[in-house]
């Protein structure tokens, strides 16, 4: 087997691998094009070396292997041919499945599932992050008992504990898991409590919210980084965010808003992941705009659409019920000819959708106007009286409302001012101040 570098946390770099991607059939919307260049990149994100790629059409499910014998024997010839270290299956594999491949390709096995867990365990960095990554790791070596990828295993608090058990280390190794999920969910409900506090707060000191959501790698964080001018990590690659990023924003309008940039959604998101990541998904629930930030030039970017509002449903923060939501599509850069005007003019159809480049900045200016617009929409108009000489006040009414008129007589300033119930009751409290 080939070797590989590890750096200083335990991570393996430039492992060889051969990703294989099952076709299983059923209602999979993607083509086995796009499919295989997700997987390639979800590689990429733990740094993986990709050496070959195969996809197999799946008609008789193998509940040992999944795979045929002849396709394992095409698959552990390519593992030969590259000396690769590791096989990533794209695709959901069970304990057996995946200890039984292992055995017959003579290289480690991780399905999509572990994978992810990987790249999220890499690149969680709060604190609740990490909890929220180490049990939805444990959740998922819960049904395995044994250490499938200890290549890619970090040494850190409760994944290096399982070692390479013996059939009399199982029930203690249960239990050892049991103990540390009921730990780690004392924690972050301690953690979540603290969040709820904090949006309180938010709640209190009424500021609109908005929320950037999105397929990974859609351009979300570079969308946050223009419009806030903000440095968070905006790279060609997937899941480059994780954790939740909320900085303030001036609107048309609005002296401020709070824009939060939220972890990128993925086909076939391990369930353990959907739980574990629901409370970094709240502040989408408390959002009062949701922006769907859209790889409009992908070639499935209806399908991406698709799945991000599945989860979106599945966490309470779509449908009806949800807050409004308005689709930037973004890469307009990588679109020409008629491809561009075509979706162009779709999106000059619709009132939800702006067309943008996060990277030139195109359209952004027309973005920024159209969230200005739907908030503004929950205004209401007011009659205020002030004296002439109260500046502040007055210029609070402008950066905070949309002033319709302003008329000085004498000592006294009339104003009629669009305000938010929220914008009024602040407003109010700062004149008893």
């Amino acid at each position: 087997m080939s070797g590989f570098e590890r750096d200083n946390d335990g991570l393996a770099h430039g492992a060889r691998a051969i990703i294989v991607c099952p076709d299983i059939g059923g209602a999979n919307r993607r083509s086995m094009n796009s499919r295989i260049e997700e997987a390639r990149g979800l590689a990429l994100a733990i740094r993986l070396e990709v050496a070959e790629a195969l996809d197999f059409r799946i008609r008789n499910v193998k509940p040992g292997s999944l795979f045929g014998s002849g396709q394992i024997d095409v698959i552990r010839s390519a593992v030969d041919a590259h000396d690769a270290a590791l096989v990533f299956i794209d695709g959901q594999l069970t304990a057996v499945q995946q200890r039984n491949l292992e055995t017959a390709l003579g290289a480690k096995v991780i399905d999509r599932t572990g994978l992810i867990l990987e790249i999220f365990g890499e690149r969680a960095a709060t604190a609740e992050g990490r909890l929220q990554v180490e049990l939805a790791h444990l959740d998922y070596q819960a049904g395995r008992l044994v250490r499938s990828w200890t290549h890619l295993e970090r040494q850190r608090g409760g994944f290096g504990f399982l070692g390479g058990p013996g059939e009399t280390q199982i029930e203690a190794d249960r239990r050892l898991i049991r103990d540390r999920m009921a730990k780690l969910r004392r924690e972050l409900d301690e953690l979540r409590r603290t969040r709820g506090l904090h949006r309180s707060r938010r709640t209190r000191a009424p500021w609109p919210t908005i929320s950037l959501v999105g397929y990974t790698n859609a351009g979300k964080s570079t969308l946050f980084n223009r419009l806030t001018g903000s440095g968070v990590m905006a790279e060609d690659l997937l899941f480059a965010t994780l954790d939740p990023t909320m900085r303030a924003l001036a609107l048309p309008g609005f002296d401020k808003v709070i824009l939060s940039d939220t972890v990128g959604f993925v086909s076939d998101l391990p369930t353990q992941l959907v739980a574990a990541f629901h409370a970094t998904l709240e502040e989408l629930i408390d959002a009062d705009l949701i922006v769907h930030v859209r790889d409009i030039a992908h070639e499935d970017t209806e399908a991406q659409r698709l799945d991000v509002e599945q989860v979106m449903n599945d966490i309470g923060a779509g449908g009806e019920a949800g807050a409004p939501v308005i689709e930037a599509w973004n890469k307009l850069d990588l679109l020409n000819g008629e491809r561009r005007v075509d979706v162009e003019e779709e999106a000059h159809r619709r009132a939800d959708v702006v067309v943008i480049s996060a990277l030139t900045g195109e359209g952004c200016d027309q973005l920024l106007n159209g969230l200005s617009a739907i908030l503004a929409k929950e205004r209401k108009e007011f009659d205020v009286r002030l004296p002439s000489s109260d500046g502040a006040s007055i210029a609070w009414l402008h950066a905070n409302g949309h002033v319709l008129s302003e008329v000085f007589e004498g000592d006294e300033a009339r104003l009629r001012v669009e305000l938010t119930d929220a914008d009024w009751a602040r407003f109010q409290s700062r004149a008893l101040a």
